[in-house]
């Protein structure tokens, strides 16, 4: 009996941590306000970054609705080729066909940032941050702040 039930588990824990569906491509369209990046290409996994936290969309994702945040995107077309993208916010839309589509404020790929160009930003929204003289400007200065360590952190990163 013991031989048996050893068996059965056996068989169980090897199709664990597997998806049948891991394989099958999903159409991902991905474009800024000035450049589409994906129009309905067929991916594999799109890992996000967004405000309820960083996650991964693979085929058959349950549907959602998700706003991005400050940071790297990254999506493997295939099984060995990723790329990654900085966005500063936008939104994710996963539909029940499993296409996705992600719509970004700005994007850029991350290895055209370059570091001394986002560490100035960085630097120049510290600044109006600290000497900001009216609360709205002082929280639009502190949103720049946090896109601009995200752009810093993507940059060296590439």
């Amino acid at each position: 009996m013991f031989g048996r039930t050893a068996h059965t588990l056996a068989r169980h824990v090897s199709r664990a941590g597997t998806r049948a569906y891991s394989d099958a491509p999903m159409a991902f369209t991905f474009a800024s306000q000035n450049q589409v990046f994906y129009n309905g290409a067929n991916v594999r996994q799109v890992d996000v970054p967004s405000f309820s936290g960083s996650f991964g969309i693979l085929p058959s994702h349950v549907p959602s609705l998700a706003v991005l945040k400050p940071g790297v995107l990254t999506v493997f077309e295939d099984g060995s080729t990723a790329k990654k993208f900085f966005v500063s916010s936008g939104v994710v839309t996963i539909n029940e066909d499993s296409s996705v589509q992600i719509l970004a404020e700005e994007a850029a790929a991350v290895d055209e940032l370059d570091l001394g160009s986002a560490r100035d930003i960085l630097n120049k929204a510290q600044s109006a941050a600290s000497s900001a003289t009216s609360e709205e400007a002082k929280a639009e200065a502190l949103i720049t702040v946090e896109v601009a360590e995200e752009l810093v952190k993507a940059a060296e990163s590439g």
